[in-house]
């Protein structure tokens, strides 16, 4: 098993980076999320249960972290959440105006209360299904589409922000 775990981890780690900086809004919170997961989960691989699904597995163990470890300990050091402009990565090629649609997204996602958007983040960038978020929050399958669809009505983009 923890052999599994091991060679799965790597498959993982941008993954598990991206779910940090939706909790975090921080790089390097993140990088720190998915250290302390990627320890965590060699320490427990014996808890991996051979042919589960190792990323519902991995992204449970950062929520874990995040909400015992480093969501107080951000709180006590005051730290915020960083600028749209600066957690939006673009390759140079594309247009304008998905850039500015991609910046108003981001600038709506971060507004949205931390647990709408881990639910966001993990249903609709992780493609994870209802009952796989619900696992990994630890909270019942009609928490999540009630968290998802008010998310949706935040984040609907009006025709006058294109």
């Amino acid at each position: 098993m923890k052999n599994e775990v091991q060679a799965g981890l790597s498959t993982h780690l941008r993954r598990l980076w991206r779910y940090g900086m939706v909790l975090s809004a921080n790089s390097d919170v993140a990088e720190d999320l998915v250290q302390a997961t990627c320890v965590r989960a060699l320490e427990r691989a014996g808890q991996y249960e051979p042919g589960t699904r190792l990323d519902r597995w991995l992204f449970s163990i950062l929520h874990s972290i995040w909400l015992n470890d480093v969501r107080s300990r951000r709180i006590r050091m005051g730290q915020g959440f960083v600028d749209a402009e600066t957690a939006l990565v673009t390759d140079g090629l594309a247009a304008a105006e998905n850039q500015v649609m991609a910046n108003e997204v981001l600038r709506r996602v971060e507004a949205l209360p931390e647990a709408q958007r881990s639910t966001v983040f993990l249903a609709y960038v992780e493609g994870m299904s209802y009952r796989e978020v619900a696992e990994i929050l630890e909270i019942p399958i009609g928490t999540v589409m009630s968290r998802l669809a008010t998310a949706r009505g935040k984040l609907a983009l009006k025709d006058d922000a294109r």
